[in-house]
């Protein structure tokens, strides 16, 4: 089992910049893929970003592209998502999910273990 906990979430203005972490506990973490999801204010979650087991390989959102970077450290078993340049439609809660093999999609779905969630509001 991965559990996961997710923490750096907060209130930035726009064109600052958060980095969120993603502690994970279990001996599984560096064989699972690992993905950033997020749900906007009334609605639904939505993909961010995905990265593979080694961190060798990386995927992004369109909206998030250029902007956000997902990365790992498979020694500390802790994700990030380092997102520069927020835009106020980044406002959401942000979960990190642990995907069930070594290379994720982005389906939802496939992903069997979510942290509990942390907000970032970006204010105009």
């Amino acid at each position: 089992q991965v559990p996961l906990v997710e923490s750096g979430g907060g209130l930035v203005q726009v064109g600052g910049s958060l980095r969120l972490s993603c502690a994970a506990s279990g001996r599984t973490f560096s064989e699972n893929a690992m993905g950033w999801f997020r749900q906007p204010p009334g609605k639904e979650r939505e993909f961010v970003a995905k990265i593979s087991y080694g961190g060798g390989s990386t995927d992004y959102a369109d909206s998030v592209k250029g902007r956000f970077t997902i990365s790992r450290d498979n020694v500390k078993n802790t994700l990030y998502l380092q997102m520069n340049n927020l835009k106020p439609e980044d406002t959401a809660v942000y979960y990190c999910a642990a995907h069930r093999w070594a290379y994720a999609g982005r389906d939802q779905g496939d992903y069997d273990y979510w942290g509990q969630g942390t907000q970032v509001t970006v204010s105009s």
